[in-house]
């Protein structure tokens, strides 16, 4: 058989160029995200009086969005459900939206956690805050969590954050 046709690639080569096309396909899968940020907390708890508070920017008035709430737990979380306090507010300071949100993390009669895993006893949620949302003006908005269980400190809450993304179409 003829060898002509082969090409030598060194096993460094192939392996960065398999690299490459994986980081590239992942980049790609997620061009609807605008803005993503999540904070992590001290002592894997939640304190209270603990607010995150999470600045991003619209230049797009024109398209819509979706604003999702990122939570990161443990299943040493002792609860089935978490409430939030949620605020939006404009650069000006002008409180565009307020809501308590109420979100299972945990299935209430067995105990299953919900959420994707990939490390272990770490869950991930993407609740929705927001479908569709619309922003009159660019500029900056703020996000503002705090955690609404009434304990001073709610273990088995690793982080919070903020997830903006294209509404599609």
């Amino acid at each position: 058989m003829c060898n002509y046709f082969r090409f030598p690639f060194s096993a460094f080569a192939k392996c960065c160029f398999f690299t490459g096309v994986i980081a590239l396909a992942l980049v790609s899968c997620d061009s609807n995200r605008v803005y993503e940020d999540n904070v992590e907390f001290e002592d894997r708890a939640w304190k209270l009086g603990a607010p995150v508070q999470l600045e991003f920017s619209i230049q797009d008035t024109s398209i819509r969005y979706n604003l999702y709430l990122d939570v990161r737990n443990t299943i040493d979380y002792p609860y089935a459900r978490l409430f939030v306090n949620y605020s939006l507010n404009d650069e000006a300071g002008k409180e565009l939206s307020k809501q308590l949100l109420s979100e299972y993390l945990f299935d209430q009669k067995t105990g299953e956690p919900f959420g994707s895993s990939g490390l272990g006893d770490i869950y991930d949620h993407q609740f929705i805050i927001s479908k569709n949302r619309s922003f009159s003006k660019p500029g900056k908005y703020k996000a503002k969590f705090e955690q609404f269980m009434r304990q001073e400190s709610l273990s088995g809450i690793l982080a919070v954050g903020l997830r903006v993304e294209k509404a599609e179409k």
